[in-house]
This record gives C-alpha cells, structure tokens and sequence, in this order.
C-alpha cells in the first residue's frame, strides 16, 4: 500500500507517523509491512534507535515475530551517515519516539529529497503523559499520522502509557526505562490513568493536585 509513492510517477514520498498506546500492535504491524516490501523484491531498511535494547539487534513483536535490524542509530548518528540512500526503496523505523529533532527531520528530508517513503512507527506520549521529543517532531512533519487504537482494562480506548515498577504505578523516574528490562507498561484511557497513576479519584480534588503540581 505505500509502494507507489515511491514508484509511481507523480507520487511525493511522504513520512508517516503511526502511533499508539502499548499493545496497541505497532510493531507486528511493521514487520508485516517490512515483510511486504521484501516479498516484493524492494529494498526496504529496518531502522532502531540505540537506547531501545528490548530484542538486542531485533525487533520482536509481542505475537513472537521477529526480525533483525538492518541499522541501528546513537543519539549523535544520521541515517545518511551509515545508508546509500540511492538504493533504498523505503525505510521503517521502530521505536521512534526514542529519535531526537535532527534524526526525525532527516527521515522528512529523505521522504522529500530522495522520494523515499518512510514509515514511523512509536508512542507518543511517555509515562507521564507529555510527548517525547520524536514523536513531538513527527507530529509537527509527518504527512499522514495514523493512531493504532488498544482498550484500556475498563473497555474504553486506551491513550496513556502507564509505568508500573512491581504492582504499583509511578510518575518518577527517568523518560526512557524499556519494557520487560527497565520496567513495565499497561495502556489506559485517560479516566483511569488520572484516577489510578494521578490518583484523583474525586472532582473536588482536581484544583488541590494541579496546585500542587505547580509548586514543584
């Protein structure tokens, strides 16, 4: 479905941004697009951002599909720093709320320069509800944003992502702690992630917890 942008005449390659709460089935999404394009014969490249150490050198989806990545990136590397771009028919990337400002706005670059459609796949939100700095990026860039959709425990769609260390929830602690390594996740919808992770249960409690946010 994203082959003619590229191919085609009179298609612009675009950037895509698709996101999701955890669970929300991202990354087996990617790999059956990944997979797609090669049964196709195209070349597509499978990128990662370093700090993502789930899978090692793979991307593994939570069905128990994997496969390895074609590159990986440190906070201070381009992808033109390690790919021929002039033999890339497309490029997916896992994990892309973990890129920075300048790796993002190379992928919108590429997408326009080279016709090379490149399709982002990541969390926009980290576990205190506030955009990390790729996905903040691909909002502003991306041409076509798509959100994977998950349900929250109480049946409704999920939004946020939730950090739990052991059975309890918390608002601490660095943005980036992996899932399964560092820590673990649960998707929930905007209700219960104010009443369990906030912990307002009440409307009359709203106005006494955003102060005392404030005086942080």
């Amino acid at each position: 479905m994203y082959v003619t942008l590229k191919i085609g005449s009179g298609y612009m390659a675009k950037l895509y941004f698709k996101y999701g709460a955890m669970s929300c089935g991202k990354t087996t999404e990617l790999l059956q697009v990944v997979y797609n394009y090669n049964r196709k014969g195209f070349n597509v490249i499978l990128v990662k951002p370093e700090v993502d150490k789930k899978g090692d050198t793979k991307v593994v989806s939570r069905l128990g599909v994997e496969r390895e990545v074609d590159y990986i990136l440190s906070d201070d590397e381009l992808l033109s720093d390690k790919v021929e771009l002039d033999t890339v028919d497309s490029i997916v990337v896992d994990e892309a709320q973990f890129m920075n400002e300048k790796q993002i706005n190379e992928l919108w670059m590429i997408s326009k320069l080279y016709d090379i459609p490149v399709l982002a796949y990541g969390l926009k939100s980290n576990f205190q509800g506030h955009l990390f700095e790729g996905s903040k990026t691909l909002l502003e860039k991306a041409d076509v944003i798509e959100e994977l959709v998950t349900i929250c425990s109480c049946g409704k769609k999920a939004r946020f992502n939730a950090r739990k260390l052991g059975e309890e929830y918390t608002i601490s602690g660095d943005e980036v702690a992996i899932d399964g390594i560092d820590a673990t996740y649960e998707a929930l919808c905007p209700e219960c992630f104010i009443k369990k992770v906030l912990k307002v249960e009440d409307q009359k409690e709203i106005p006494k917890v955003l102060r005392k946010k404030n005086e942080k």
